[in-house]
């Protein structure tokens, strides 16, 4: 009666999944070039996505399914900023359309929350999207001296034996 739930729920375990390894991925090069505002945003975003995924499992092993922990897509290697948050950007917009779009098919398959942890996912992807649009905007307004400001702050903090996060 769900399997049709189950194999949308995997699906989104396997865009969660990636991810979860695409911002960490971000994050490590964030960090790497003094990026300490970008940085902490990629990680705090890849926590949240990991409840995602924790959410969507606890949900198919309730309608008796078992969790394919396959991850998407393998991680795309970019260092540059705008590169980064472009792609970020990209993802948040493809998964609101996804979930959506299972939202929708879950309802039809009578399955109503499926449907509500979709929606649920949709709401908080919107919220990253706005956070990596954000930060996109502030990298096309401001440039290298927006980044520069970063990477000063975190010197300051090295200066004065805080960690830089």
């Amino acid at each position: 009666m769900h399997e049709k739930s189950i194999v949308l729920l995997n699906k989104a375990v396997a865009d969660e999944l990636f991810a979860v390894h695409q911002y960490m991925y971000f994050h490590f090069h964030m960090d790497d070039q003094g990026y300490d505002l970008l940085s902490s945003m990629f990680r705090r975003i890849a926590i949240i996505e990991m409840t995602h995924v924790e959410l969507l499992a606890e949900r198919i092993l309730f309608l008796k399914g078992d969790v394919e922990m396959e991850i998407a897509d393998p991680v795309e290697k970019l260092q540059d900023v705008s590169a980064i948050l472009k792609k970020a950007i990209k993802m948040e917009e493809d998964a609101v359309l996804s979930y959506n779009k299972w939202a929708n098919e879950s309802a039809a398959n009578a399955d109503s929350v499926t449907k509500k942890l979709f929606e649920q996912l949709v709401t908080e992807e919107e919220g990253h999207y706005d956070q990596f649009d954000l930060q996109n905007d502030q990298v096309e307004k401001f440039g290298e001296r927006y980044l520069a400001l970063q990477s000063i702050e975190r010197s300051k903090k090295l200066e004065a034996g805080l960690p830089p996060q």
